[in-house]
C-alpha cells in the first residue's frame, strides 16, 4: 500500500506567531499545541512547530516572516572573496577608529589636568 503524501500547508506568519505565543503564554508542550490547532494531524507530527519555535527564540517575530521556501542563492567564489575582504577591511578600519578614539580622549584628559 502507498503511503499518500500531503503537499505541505503553508501558514500565515500571523498564524505561526500566535500559536508559539500561545504555546509558551501557556506553558504547552509541542503534543498540547498540536491537538489544539492541528487535531487532525496527530500529536507526533510537530516537527514544524518545534521548527516555528527555534527560528522564534533565534530571530524573533521578523524570522517567522520571512518565506524559506526555495533555494538559497549562492554567490560564485569571485564574488565571496570580495565581502570577505571587504568585511575584514571594515573590521579593521572599526578597530583603527577606535584607537584613535582612545588616543583623542586621552589626549583630551591629560589637556583638561593641565589646565586645573
Amino acid at each position: 500500500m502507498k503511503k499518500i503524501r500531503r503537499k505541505p500547508k503553508k501558514y500565515s506568519p500571523e498564524f505561526k506567531i500566535s500559536v508559539i505565543m500561545d504555546m509558551r503564554e501557556n506553558h504547552m508542550g509541542y503534543k498540547e499545541t498540536m491537538r489544539k490547532y492541528f487535531p487532525d494531524l496527530g500529536e507526533r507530527n510537530f516537527k514544524f512547530i518545534k521548527m516555528w519555535e527555534r527560528i522564534f527564540l533565534e530571530e524573533g517575530v521578523e524570522g517567522l516572516m520571512k518565506e524559506r521556501r526555495g533555494r538559497v542563492p549562492k554567490f560564485d567564489k569571485k564574488a565571496e572573496e570580495d565581502l570577505i575582504a571587504e568585511n575584514q577591511r571594515l573590521r579593521m578600519e572599526i578597530e583603527y577608529l577606535k584607537k584613535l578614539d582612545a588616543l583623542v580622549q586621552k589626549r583630551l584628559q591629560e589637556e583638561k589636568k593641565k589646565q586645573q
